[in-house]
C-alpha cells in the first residue's frame, strides 16, 4: 500500500501543478457576460449561449430547431442540438476558423443514416449560415438568441377553460384520425396533429388520458415543449419516458400505470419553468426548460403558442378533461 501511495502521489501533484484548479472547477458556461468570470477566453467564445434556429425549407416552409453552445473548460466549444424532430443530441465540439469567422459542427444520426453539419457565422447578434445532411440536401437558417423567459411577478390565475367543451370546434383539426365521442378526444392511427386555435402565455394544465399497450403521443405546450405520452410502465425513468420533457428532463419517479388506464396530468409553466404532477405525484418541480424540443411548431420562444397534442407517433390514446387555466 506504501509503494502504490508514493508512486500515485508524484503523478497527483504533477496534475495538480499543470491544471489550474478554478480550469476544472468552472468548465462549462452559457452566459456570455460569465464566459470569463473563472477561465480565460477561447477563440469564437462570444458564440456561446442558446439560440432559437427558423430553418428556411426548399419548399418554403418553416421548422424549427434549437442549438446551445458552451464554454468547455479552457480551450473548447461544445454544445446541445435539438433537429426539427428527435431529442437534444450532444455536440462533442463547436469548431471555430478565426480567418473565416466561421463555425460548424457534425453530429451523427439519431433515427436516420445520415450525418448532420452545419456551418454558421455570428453577424449582428445573429448565426446564419446552413445544415444539410452529409451527401444530401441543405438548408438555409438563421438563429436569435433565446429569451430567458424570467417572472417576477406574483401569479395571478384567470378563469379555466375547458378545450373539449365544444367538441373539436376549439382546435385545427388536421384528418380523419381524431375524433370526440361523449367528451372524450380519441386518437387512433398515425396522422396529424391536433392543434388548439387559441394561444397562451403561462398557464396551468389538466389533461385526463389513457392509452393502449406501446402507444406514443406527446402534449406540447406553447407547441414548443413537449411533454411525454408514452407506454412507460414498469419501466425505469427517463426524459423520453412518460412525464419527461422529451430529451431535456427526468421524472424523479416512474409514475406510469398499466396500458388502460385513465392517468392525469397536472402541469404548470411560467416562463421557462415547469412543475408536472403525474397521477396525483410530483416528478418534476419548477425545473427551467432549456430550448424547444423535437416537433415544436416554431422557435419563437418569447411568444405565445397553443397546446397540441402529438398524432404522428404510433397506437390508440384517448384524452379527456382538457382544461386550461391562463394567467391572467
Amino acid at each position: 500500500m506504501k509503494k502504490i501511495s508514493q508512486r500515485i502521489f508524484p503523478l497527483f501533484v504533477l496534475t495538480a501543478l499543470s491544471v489550474s484548479p478554478l480550469s476544472y472547477a468552472f468548465g462549462q458556461h452559457i452566459y456570455p457576460e460569465d464566459a470569463d468570470c473563472y477561465t480565460p477566453p477561447v477563440p469564437g467564445e462570444r458564440v456561446i449561449g442558446r439560440w432559437d434556429i427558423t430553418i428556411q425549407n426548399r419548399d418554403g416552409s418553416e421548422t424549427a430547431s434549437w442549438l446551445e453552445i458552451e464554454k468547455s473548460g479552457i480551450g473548447a466549444l461544445v454544445g446541445s442540438f435539438v433537429g426539427t424532430g428527435g431529442s437534444a443530441r450532444p455536440v462533442s465540439e463547436v469548431r471555430y476558423d478565426p480567418l473565416t469567422e466561421k463555425y460548424s459542427f457534425t453530429i451523427p444520426p439519431q433515427w436516420g443514416r445520415q450525418y448532420l453539419h452545419a456551418k454558421f457565422r455570428l453577424k449582428a447578434a445573429k448565426l446564419k449560415g446552413e445544415i444539410n445532411f452529409v451527401g444530401g440536401d441543405s438548408s438555409q437558417f438563421t438563429a436569435v438568441r433565446a429569451p430567458l423567459l424570467t417572472r417576477t411577478k406574483p401569479v395571478v390565475w384567470g378563469k379555466p377553460i375547458h378545450l373539449l367543451k365544444n367538441g373539436l370546434s376549439d382546435w385545427i383539426v388536421p384528418d380523419k384520425f381524431w375524433k370526440v365521442e361523449n367528451g372524450v378526444l380519441i386518437h387512433s392511427g398515425n396522422g396529424g396533429n391536433l392543434i388548439t386555435k387559441q394561444k397562451f402565455g403561462d398557464f396551468k394544465l389538466h389533461v385526463e388520458f389513457r392509452y393502449s399497450e406501446g402507444s406514443n403521443s406527446g402534449i406540447y405546450l406553447r407547441g414548443r415543449y413537449e411533454v411525454q405520452v408514452l407506454d412507460s410502465y414498469g419501466m425505469h425513468t427517463g426524459n423520453e419516458m412518460l412525464g419527461g420533457i422529451y430529451g431535456f428532463i427526468s421524472p424523479v419517479e416512474n409514475m406510469a400505470k398499466k396500458p388502460g388506464e385513465w392517468q392525469t396530468y397536472d402541469i404548470t409553466l411560467r416562463g421557462r419553468l415547469v412543475t408536472v404532477v403525474l397521477n396525483g405525484k410530483e416528478i418534476i418541480c419548477n425545473r427551467p426548460i432549456p430550448g424547444i424540443t423535437g416537433g415544436a411548431l416554431d422557435s419563437h420562444e418569447g411568444e405565445p403558442g397553443p397546446i397540441m397534442l402529438q398524432g404522428n407517433e404510433s397506437g390508440r390514446f384517448e384524452f379527456r378533461n382538457i382544461i386550461l387555466t391562463p394567467e391572467k
